[in-house]
């Protein structure tokens, strides 16, 4: 009788757990809303900037990534983004105002609302190299000092592809990761220039889970062969879920990291008809 008792209860707990266990399947992969990279309507800002974030809004989204003023002042910008309801969380400039207009670019930024800088392209000549990789470790540690110490921000560096050149036994991008400053030094991972240089975005998003605090969503065009240039033309970018790329596996390891915000970039013409597509997977895309 004992027995059967104690049958009768381990079964009803078995069932309890069972219950959300199977409630997982169906769950979508992505429940947030994302972001949205300037740099995807550059021509359209460059016109109007405020009917521009009208299109995006529309969208349902609110978070932008500025990659650019557009010819507009980071107060004016504030002000368009406060009047609908919008805002900016990461502030994107070159490496050279990084560096040398620092305190500007902290100004800008924290006029945005923003609270990260962040960097897209290492200026080079032919392949990265250590010693290039050696100069962008000392150079990002210091931007990012002054950008946290003096204004509170976070600096990080989006990487483009070209630093992934093999190094010891693993890659210049690992170097740049381990030979930087976590307090002061983190990165955005663009999914499509982490996958053509011949990267595993989502392995490399669990070999660093702590360092990654942004990310680009982003496809590229099925049967583009990839290489170390971090470059691309532009049509090669394609709607989320109908390129290369296996995004299920890339969002579920991205969830479990330290990523604060995601942005929709497409740089193809065709982000009028893609960017829709892509928020429509993302919105039904399922376990």
């Amino acid at each position: 009788m004992l027995k059967l008792k104690h049958l009768v209860i381990c079964s009803a707990i078995l069932s309890a757990i069972s219950i959300p266990l199977f409630a997982q399947k169906g769950q979508l992969v992505f429940p947030r809303t994302p972001g949205m990279v300037s740099y995807t309507y550059r021509a359209s800002f460059a016109k109007d900037p405020a009917a521009t974030l009208d299109t995006i809004k529309a969208l349902g989204i609110t978070d932008i990534e500025f990659s650019n003023l557009f010819g507009k002042t980071a107060a004016e910008l504030r002000k368009l983004l406060d009047d609908r309801g919008m805002k900016c969380s990461s502030f994107g400039v070159s490496y050279p105002d990084a560096l040398n207009k620092t305190a500007e670019v902290g100004q800008n930024a924290k006029t945005l609302g923003a609270s990260f800088v962040r960097v897209a392209w290492v200026p080079h000549e032919g392949a990265f190299t250590l010693a290039m990789a050696d100069k962008t470790v000392s150079d990002f540690n210091q931007i990012g000092k002054k950008l946290n110490d003096d204004f509170g921000l976070s600096f990080c560096y989006h990487n483009h592809g070209y630093e992934f050149e093999k190094h010891e036994n693993g890659t210049l991008f690992d170097y740049i990761v381990q030979k930087t400053d976590p307090k002061y030094v983190n990165f955005e991972m663009d999914i499509l220039w982490t996958f053509f240089p011949g990267q595993d975005p989502a392995a490399l998003l669990k070999k660093y889970p702590k360092r990654f605090k942004l990310m680009h969503l982003k496809d590229l065009r099925k049967g583009v062969e990839g290489n170390m240039s971090g470059g691309t033309p532009v049509t090669n970018d394609v709607a989320l879920g109908t390129g290369q790329l296996d995004l299920p596996a890339i969002l579920t390891a991205a969830l479990k990291t330290d990523i604060e915000h995601f942005y929709i970039e497409d740089e193809s013409p065709s982000y009028a008809t893609q960017v829709p597509q892509t928020i429509a997977y993302l919105k039904n895309l399922k376990h």
